[in-house]
């Protein structure tokens, strides 16, 4: 077979795709020269173009329209191999959810000894029959069953001897096939219910439907969307933090149109290195369309393939590859917006270019720093870790002293250090000053970017200036109404203040734009437990536990339950993290007093003293109101106001400090605090 560019092949309906990865092309040869000989028509690319616009808008085209999907499978096709490849099964997979149930379309084929319930691959393969052929040698029962396949007869085992994996040696039966559940596919006019054929396979830890679950009504908002993090195919897993930083960007490019609801960015990255389907992603985040694809870097240039699809029809609305310089990578992000925008038929206020480049970097160098020191941000657990993050984000500013977006990061770093991680009252007072100086340079230098007050609204209320603190997060929302982080931050701000209706509504609407950032629900419980609804604070909380079993939310439900009355629960809680999480220790002090065990709780008040030393003063008084020390816990509080620790936010709706509330000196420190009406 002669090379042939993509544009110069024409595949007719019928044909098989064979997809392989570069090292196995002489196999795939192989297989397509036999296929061939049968007068089986193949669509076998084997140019130089594959990434390239011509490349994209033939390979969409010949998977949407192919009879059969040949995915070669081996070594070389492990999930952390990189290659063009892994594009063409996402495609495929994406379209097999649309293929009727009568009707065969992934034929996996297996050339070495790679076992058929790999978890390497994508689930939809491990679903189906594969069919094992030698380093591509082909008997003729293959050609038979391609034959059949193609004919539209029903699905069976072929007769060609397979090789043994695990699974089969076990007695398996995962790999026989059984109807097991119907799939509803909702067209952009009408629901239209199909049949849809599933296999039998063992469950893995990617967020699946359940059967129940894809028989639920989905109704997505017409202008809503989700970015998952694009593909790195770079050749270099050390450039993952680059594709995904640039997906983070291209996601809040989108974000900073109203018109649009966009997934906040912790769910849509939920999915990253996870075998799902787009209607899955689309039926856990609701969003009724979804963008993904690939970025590959060399040097200062950069290639994006981007890719919109509709997902209740699972159609394609848009697709292009652009090659910039990292210089340009601003525009290409409004070039991109735009065209989402224009796909989704989005009516877009104001200049879009201004919305999107606000607060960004045209410095290539500055960039690369920041979005090193944000992915560092989004991970950090220890001191150290948020340390790092503000010495990136300083590294950044260093290279662009201008880059207001930057400075807006390193600040609410700066309000982490000094409320969660601070020892001592001078290191908090001193990360505080940097967070406020850092927030107001990032106003200054773009007074409509809502992260700057966002990030000024937190430093103000770690330093418990209430009413400026609520004045900048009305301005954020006002900038981002459908950020999530902006909802979330101000809702629990509002509910500590007493705003009990408008802090509840934007910290539910923070769980529907972020549904699978756990932070999103422990908030939400925080923020019922201060509203005394304790029943429904466990379910909140239980509900991002199930997400991620973090040190955190374990506390707060192990808090909760203690303030429903359930002590050996609140106890089992917070003994599974007191070893790794200092608030922990706060929780067993409580309960092991109420249980009378006093001489564990002074022990563990004892470890709290501890690990926080004089920058926990609100902490200790908690646990002496609790105890019914009402000196101590007043004496305390009185320390904290005077020292103006973070901590005090919550004293005016905290139930852990309902006993002092009718005591003179509390409702003094109150007044003092200065909490708007």
């Amino acid at each position: 077979m002669g090379e042939q560019s993509p544009e110069s092949v024409s595949t007719p309906i019928g044909a098989v795709f064979l997809s392989y990865a570069s090292q196995d092309a002489e196999a795939a040869r192989r297989i397509c020269d036999t296929l061939r000989a049968a007068d089986i028509e193949v669509w076998f690319d084997q140019s130089e173009l594959r990434g390239g616009d011509a490349w994209d808008q033939s390979i969409r085209k010949q998977i949407k329209s192919c009879a059969l999907f040949l995915p070669i499978i081996s070594k070389h096709t492990h999930e952390r191999a990189e290659g063009y490849f892994r594009l063409e099964w996402k495609l495929a997979v994406d379209r097999s959810h649309l293929i009727m149930a009568n009707k065969a379309f992934l034929v996996p084929v297996v050339i070495d000894d790679t076992a058929d319930d790999d978890e390497n691959v994508p689930e939809k393969f491990r679903e189906v029959q594969w069919m094992h052929v030698s380093a591509g040698e082909t008997p003729p029962d293959f050609v038979t069953r391609i034959r059949q396949l193609l004919s539209g007869e029903p699905p069976q085992p072929p007769t060609m001897v397979r090789r043994p994996t695990a699974a089969t040696t076990r007695g398996s039966s995962r790999l026989r096939p059984s109807w097991v559940a119907v799939a509803v596919l909702l067209a952009a006019a009408a629901a239209i219910v199909v049949a849809n054929r599933f296999w039998t396979a063992k469950p893995g830890p990617s967020p699946a439907k359940t059967s129940t679950e894809a028989l639920a009504p989905f109704s997505p908002p017409p202008h809503s969307i989700a970015v998952l993090p694009f593909v790195n195919m770079s050749g270099d897993k050390e450039q993952e933090y680059f594709s995904d930083g640039l997906s983070e960007e291209l996601l809040n490019s989108l974000s900073r149109i109203n018109e649009l609801q966009v997934a906040a960015r912790t769910s849509s990255f939920y999915f990253k290195g996870k075998d799902v389907d787009l209607n899955t992603v689309a039926h856990k985040l609701n969003v009724a369309s979804v963008l993904e694809g690939s970025v590959r870097r060399s040097g200062h240039t950069v290639r994006v393939t981007a890719q919109l699809n509709n997902a209740l029809t699972g159609y394609h609305l848009w697709s292009q590859t652009y090659d910039r310089d990292l210089s340009d990578v601003l525009q290409m992000q409004t070039e991109i917006a735009s065209a989402v925008a224009n796909a989704l038929k989005v009516t877009l206020l104001g200049d879009l270019a201004t919305k999107v480049e606000l607060g960004g970097t045209r410095n290539p160098p500055a960039f690369d720093a920041y979005i090193r020191a944000a992915k560092a941000q989004a991970i950090a657990s220890t001191a150290k870790e948020e340390q790092a993050a503000v010495d990136g984000f300083t590294q950044a500013l260093r290279l662009d002293p201008d880059y207001a977006l930057a400075y807006a990061s390193r600040s609410l770093a700066h309000t982490d250090l000094a409320a969660t991680w601070a020892a001592s009252v001078p290191t908090i007072r001193g990360s505080l000053d940097h967070a406020l100086a850092d927030a107001r340079k990032s106003i200054a230098l773009a007074p409509d970017l809502a992260e700057g007050h966002l990030a000024l609204a937190s430093a103000y209320e770690a330093s418990l200036e209430f009413t400026r603190a609520g004045e900048e997060y009305e301005r954020a929302l006002t900038l981002a109404p459908t950020n999530a982080r902006v909802l979330r931050d101000y809702g629990i701000f509002a509910v500590s203040m007493g705003r009990k209706d408008s802090g509840l509504t934007m910290l539910r609407r923070a769980v529907a734009l972020d549904p699978l950032n756990y932070n999103a629900h422990m908030y939400l419980g925080q923020g019922l437990r201060a509203l005394r609804r304790y029943d429904e604070a466990i379910i909140a909380l239980s509900d991002g536990l199930a997400i991620e079993p973090g040190v955190d939310i374990r506390t707060e439900l192990g808090i909760t339950q203690y303030l429903l009355g359930d002590l050996q629960a609140a106890r089992a809680s917070c003994e599974r993290v007191a070893g790794e999480y200092d608030l922990g220790q706060q929780c067993l002090a409580i309960t092991y007093q109420k249980l009378g065990r006093h001489v564990d709780a002074e022990a563990a008040l004892t470890k709290l003293k501890a690990l926080w030393g004089d920058s926990g003063p609100t902490v200790y008084a908690v646990v002496y109101a609790q105890w019914g020390d009402t000196t101590k816990a007043l004496e305390w509080l009185e320390t904290a106001e005077r020292l103006r620790t973070p901590g005090l936010e919550g004293l005016k709706t905290s139930p852990l400090l309902d006993p002092l509330r009718n005591q003179p000196r509390f409702q003094a420190i109150e007044r003092e605090l200065k909490f708007p009406n």
